[in-house]
């Protein structure tokens, strides 16, 4: 069977799940880069009420993919499709770029196998008012969060914490790197609605550690990075200290287990901050973070857990009841 892995050139958490797979014996894994579509990849559809059916994505002349015989796919970090090299950035190219993807992913999605992750619920979770929420219903600590379009409102939660909030554009809320920063009165004193409507405040979490955990169906690692009196909270810098594995309470890890089951993902990487109070806050999740960094760090098995979990080919759809007494 085979293990597609939709990624973008040069990604070097393809190419780490890829050696783990091969590892594994899984002898037909596939590199599936979205800059060769059309210009090198190509697709070929055929849909009829008589006879079979067939959805074939064409790596050579005489080498194809059919999609009854994909196992499990790995929908790592995408771009979009060579359309852009080949065409620049016109709407009429945007436009094609845009159908060259939806058809791309209309091909595997109408199949039965494993997506890790699905790309609509991928899509939702990156919402962040709504993860929040759903954290929240999960039984996670949340921080204190405003989206407003009224600027008393806002006034009143820099007042209400003592100034020690934090804002972003929610467009950035859910990027890998996203700028933070902490705001000021006088920002707040002259700003119109349609400028608050982009962003979100929240309270700066006090902390003495912050954390990186990646859950994989149901396996849980985590690492955390001790912060100093000194640090900025916006920003932990990773690049200073060494990550260390972390032992998450159990409840803790009930409850992030059913947040993953809910949300339908079968893979995310989760930051907490845990708090002087031994109080763990959840800050964030993202269905196509980065693990490298703390893998190696830690000596986390992440790359090898992942290929198992692809080389298996089964969701995680049942929710822990351990995890659902939890919440």
């Amino acid at each position: 069977m085979t293990i597609l892995i939709i990624s973008e050139p040069d990604d070097v958490h393809a190419y780490a799940v890829f050696n783990a797979l091969k590892r594994r014996d899984q002898s037909d894994v596939h590199l599936f880069d979205y800059e060769q579509f059309p210009a090198r990849i190509n697709l070929d559809i055929a849909l009829s009420a008589r006879d079979s059916s067939h959805y074939r994505i064409w790596l050579a002349q005489d080498k194809f993919i059919d999609r009854e015989a994909v196992r499990a796919i790995w929908w790592r970090r995408p771009i979009n499709s060579g359309y852009q090299a080949l065409n620049g950035n016109s709407a009429e190219h945007v436009s094609a770029r845009t159908d060259s993807l939806m058809t791309i992913q209309g091909i595997w999605q109408a199949g039965s196998c494993l997506w890790v992750n699905d790309i609509a619920r991928a899509a939702a979770i990156r919402h962040k008012p709504w993860q929040l929420d759903l954290a929240k219903q999960c039984g996670l600590t949340i921080p204190e969060t405003l989206i407003t379009t009224i600027p008393e409102h806002a006034q009143q939660f820099w007042q209400q914490h003592y100034g020690q909030i934090t804002c972003q554009l929610l467009q950035q809320a859910c990027a890998e790197t996203h700028e933070s920063r902490k705001v000021e009165w006088k920002e707040l004193t002259d700003i119109d609605s349609s400028k608050l409507a982009q962003i979100i405040f929240q309270e700066l979490v006090p902390g003495t550690a912050d954390l990186r955990i990646t859950i994989i169906g149901n396996e849980i690692l985590s690492a955390a990075l001790d912060l100093l009196p000194s640090d900025n909270l916006l920003c932990a810098q990773p690049n200073r200290r060494i990550y260390q594995r972390h032992e998450l309470p159990v409840d803790m890890q009930h409850k992030l287990l059913l947040m993953m089951r809910r949300s339908g993902l079968e893979y995310g990487v989760i930051d907490m901050r845990l708090r002087p109070d031994g109080e763990y806050v959840f800050l964030g999740i993202d269905p196509y973070g980065h693990f490298l960094f703390v893998e190696h760090a830690c000596q986390l098995p992440i790359s090898d857990l992942l290929a198992k979990h692809l080389a298996q080919g089964k969701g995680s759809t049942a929710i822990p009841l351990a995890a659902q007494k939890a919440a």
